[in-house]
């Protein structure tokens, strides 16, 4: 049985449905992998390797970038992903003083 499913067929992740255990090899794409940390259900492995600064997909959209090297099976969390989302009000505003001496 596997341990994992894909959400999407453009997702890079894998979502863990059975917690695996450092140390257990499971098969991906047809090839063997060694699970080097334990990662438990509802967290995500990658499908494939993953470069630094290239997007995460789950769902098929990006939920972040990878800050470095991610091999297939490694698990996939914050000690590596990075958020690529930039809220509206983070955004420099241009504001235009007016005198506070202005009287009408």
């Amino acid at each position: 049985m596997k341990k994992y499913i894909q959400l999407h067929p453009s997702d890079n992740v894998l979502i863990v449905i059975d917690t695996i255990k450092e140390g257990e090899y499971i098969e991906i794409d047809e090839t063997e992998i060694y699970i080097k940390q334990s990662v438990p259900v509802g967290h995500k492995i990658a499908a494939c390797t993953i470069k630094p600064e290239e997007s995460i997909i789950k769902y098929g959209v990006p939920i972040g970038l990878a800050t470095q090297p991610i091999n297939k099976g490694d698990y996939v969390h914050i000690h590596n992903v990075k958020s690529a989302y930039i809220p509206t009000y983070t955004l420099q505003t241009t504001f235009i003083e007016t005198p506070k001496t202005l009287k009408k």
